[in-house]
């Protein structure tokens, strides 16, 4: 009896083992390295959805409406329950913290948000511009990083401003276009920034 018990059990473990390998499987690897990719699962037990609003929204100026939607590779089909994962400088230049920080907070500080595409594949963040380092060694910028549900996570292009005097044509024709151009075009509608982008899953994204 014990010689059964201890086959099934042994069974058991094998069939788990081969459909967590297929499992795994299914999870395609692409992108490339990706340094603090996984800070997109920092959220916690927050819920997410479409619409995010980040820290210190209503301190700054100007205020940002950051919108768009995600489509699916080569196509204009909304992509639904894609997570997308941004953080930005506050306007001093500075990845802001407040010193109790852990994971990638530490770095990216606590100016950031998550979303989660629904079936119409919108996203929208409210948040404010950023501001170019202090050594104005970059244009200003949004770090943005996704995950689908059938992949990894990976990052695109940084989001840049076309009116940033620092935002040089020699930078620009450098960019990859990881999902599409990052160079947005902030227009004020009703006293808030706004800057469209849709998102291209994996456009110029290696393995894709």
């Amino acid at each position: 009896m014990n010689l059964k018990n201890n086959l099934s059990i042994l069974l058991m473990s094998l069939m788990c083992t081969v459909m967590a390998s297929c499992k795994g499987q299914n999870l395609r690897i692409v992108g490339g390295p990706c340094e603090g990719c996984e800070a997109i699962y920092e959220y916690g037990d927050k819920r997410l959805a479409s619409v995010d609003t980040l820290p210190e929204f209503e301190n700054n100026e100007p205020m940002m409406k950051v919108t768009g939607i995600v489509y699916k590779k080569g196509t204009r089909i909304p992509a639904e329950n894609v997570i997308v994962y941004i953080y930005h400088t506050n306007r001093q230049g500075v990845y802001q913290t407040k010193g109790d920080e852990k994971g990638w907070a530490k770095r990216h500080g606590y100016i950031r948000g998550w979303v989660k595409t629904g079936k119409d594949g919108k996203y929208t963040f409210y948040s404010f511009r950023p501001g170019s380092y202090p050594d104005r060694s970059e244009p200003e910028h949004i770090h943005i990083t996704i995950k689908e549900p059938t992949t990894n996570e990976y990052y695109l292009d940084e989001y840049f401003f076309a009116d940033d005097p620092l935002l040089k044509q020699s930078f620009i024709e450098k960019l990859p276009k990881r999902g599409g151009s990052g160079i947005v075009t902030p227009v004020m509608e009703g006293g808030m920034l706004v800057i469209k982008r849709d998102l291209l899953l994996g456009e110029n994204i290696p393995d894709y």
